[in-house]
């Protein structure tokens, strides 16, 4: 008998079938955000990181241009199962002039497009406000001036025609996630003030009617950044607000709260409310640091509530990290691959059977079975999943990307 025979009937004797899990975990989409390649630098040569985001560490072979970022993106996706997402910043667009954020069209991101066809990926897109002569005080839709406020403003309405012609020619509904850096520094003499224009900015955004079944769009919140520790404009009270009541998706980034919150615990009320819920997993490690993802108790919860609440046609997930002390592509492997793990760990649990253990209140039976699942063999299913879809399993896809390092990173 294989290892997987051995688990297969292992779990059936829970009463769960091994061969329809990697059936449905093999059609979840996780959209891999782009900016792990180059450190958020992007293509439009805008100069350092600014508006609370800082990516530390100097690893060599940092993608420089779209070729370099595609490249290293498909060795990443090559030792990775399934087919996936891509996910865009506004920053990234390939262009043969120059262009301002407020005037970027579908066009500008052509190259993305075809890449994207070429492989049978997803597109997600974002705005980029930060990084930007424009958002230099870390102030965009929320800003004072009226000038700053429609630059931003122009720049969102851009990116939510350019994420719903990426649905339409991927035949796929792509995410328009909106942040925002807006805060101050020290503690503000008006909290009230720019919330109300940062209100106005949005429904300025969404007034324009796109087709819905193609573009989905969002927005997310955030405790803090450095330089704007006292005030956010953008908390997740104002989002998850303006969201319920505006017909938006809130999106819930797992490093972008108090230490002591878990997004895990707010993934079911989020969606008693809403049809539809957007995430962004990441590590955080005392704040906002957005470590590479492990396989830790978190993330492990987050994936269970997702499969708990019968939501993986409900909750968008993308990953959302930059670590410049490894290597890039090694990052974005160990991030995908163990978001798929907690989700194949989720699947291959009897949520029902521990259920009904809380809803008779026999608690010791569901502490027991709880920990005793800990130990059941989801690394030999993992592996066939691995063979299944044709990637290596286990730590030998690591040799892989030492190759390209060698033959591809070390060279530029």
């Amino acid at each position: 008998m294989s290892y997987y025979e051995y688990a297969k009937e292992l779990y059936a004797g829970l009463g769960i079938d091994t061969e329809a899990v990697l059936n449905t975990l093999a059609n979840v989409k996780i959209s891999l955000h782009c900016w792990q390649g180059d450190d958020v630098n992007g293509f439009e040569n805008a100069g350092e990181l600014s508006g609370g985001i800082a990516a530390t560490g100097n690893y060599p072979g940092k993608a420089r241009n779209f070729e370099e970022l595609t490249s290293d993106l498909d060795e990443a996706l090559k030792l990775i199962p399934g087919t996936h997402k891509v996910n865009l910043h506004a920053s990234y667009a390939v262009t043969d002039r120059p262009v301002d954020r407020d005037a970027l069209r579908p066009e500008d991101f052509r190259a993305w497009v075809d890449y994207a066809k070429d492989r049978s990926l997803g597109l997600d897109f974002n705005p980029t406000l930060f990084s930007h002569p424009k958002a230099a005080d870390s102030l965009t839709l929320s800003h004072s001036d009226p000038a700053i406020r429609r630059f931003w403003v122009d720049h969102c309405k851009c990116c939510r025609r350019i994420a719903e012609s990426f649905g339409r020619e991927l035949g796929q509904p792509s995410l328009d996630n909106i942040w925002i850096p807006d805060g101050y520094k020290e503690v503000p003499a008006d909290r009230l003030g720019p919330r109300m224009r940062l209100k106005e900015s949005l429904d300025e955004i969404f007034a324009e009617k796109l087709d819905g079944s193609v573009l989905y769009d969002s927005v997310e919140s955030k405790v803090f950044g450095i330089g704007l520790e006292a005030y956010t404009v953008g908390s997740h009270e104002f989002y998850m607000n303006y969201a319920a009541k505006n017909g938006v998706l809130c999106l819930l980034d797992n490093g972008h709260f108090h230490p002591t919150e878990t997004v895990s615990d707010k993934i079911p009320s989020m969606l008693l409310f809403s049809d539809k819920l957007a995430l962004h997993v990441t590590r955080p490690m005392r704040w906002d640091s957005d470590h590479v993802v492990r396989l830790d108790d978190e993330l492990r919860e987050i994936a269970n509530e997702i499969v708990r609440c019968n939501a993986l046609d409900r909750v968008l997930i993308g990953l959302d990290y930059f670590d410049a002390s490894i290597n890039r592509v090694a990052a974005w492997v160990i991030g995908m691959r163990n978001m798929e793990k907690a989700l194949l760990s989720a699947l291959l649990t009897p949520h029902a059977t521990i259920k009904a253990f809380q809803d008779a209140g026999d608690f010791t039976s569901l502490l027991a079975m709880q920990e005793e699942m800990k130990s059941y063999p989801f690394a030999e299913v993992w592996d066939e999943y691995c063979r299944r879809q044709e990637v290596p399993a286990r730590e030998s896809w690591l040799a892989e990307v030492q190759k390209y390092e060698r033959d591809v990173l070390s060279k530029r």
